[in-house]
């Protein structure tokens, strides 16, 4: 069983995942990341060169190849959840966990970055709440979400940690064992 971690940008995904990932005693992996050193470029030169089209299809054939895994905490890109293709592959071997915030907190998380491309125009908080409430109804369809706006990293993981336990206890699944 893997723990997949979506959410919008600038929810922690990516740092949680890591910690989380030592903790439960299981492998690490980003879907970003790996489609960034399979494309040899970086999301947002992707989106530039090639389109978003493009880039929702190499990460819907990355989906389905990490989701053969087992034992692996899994970050995805943010815009994962927009096909219900990934979230079926994803689903068939994980326990999906989605990552909120309030759209004031992402903004201040994302703003000293430049390589977020669906936020490179002229209002990127005005952008952040049309997002939002467009993947609304996506980021719904998870097992578990956690609201990381007014908690620390430890809290994060410690509500994911209890919710895990909780499903330990109802089927036989265990975090950090066979």
């Amino acid at each position: 069983m893997n723990i997949i971690l979506t959410g919008f940008m600038g929810t922690g995904k990516s740092a949680v995942g890591r910690k989380l990932a030592k903790r439960l005693d299981m492998e690490y992996l980003d879907t970003d990341e790996l489609i960034e050193e399979r494309e040899g470029s970086k999301i947002y030169h992707i989106f530039e060169e090639k389109g978003e089209c493009y880039f929702r299809k190499v990460e819907s054939a990355m989906v389905r190849e990490v989701s053969r895994l087992d034992r692996y905490v899994i970050s995805t890109g943010g815009g994962v959840v927009l096909k219900d293709e990934n979230i079926k592959a994803l689903r068939r071997n994980g326990f999906i966990i989605c990552l909120t915030a309030n759209p004031e907190v992402i903004l201040k998380r994302t703003e000293k970055t430049g390589d977020r491309p669906l936020l490179n125009e002229p209002d990127p908080g005005k952008r952040i709440k049309e997002l939002l409430r467009m993947r609304q109804a996506y980021y719904e369809k998870v097992d578990f979400s956690v609201d990381t706006s007014d908690l620390g990293m430890e809290e994060v993981i410690r509500k994911i940690e209890e919710v895990l336990r909780k499903k330990n206890e109802s089927c036989s699944y265990r975090p950090g064992g066979a």
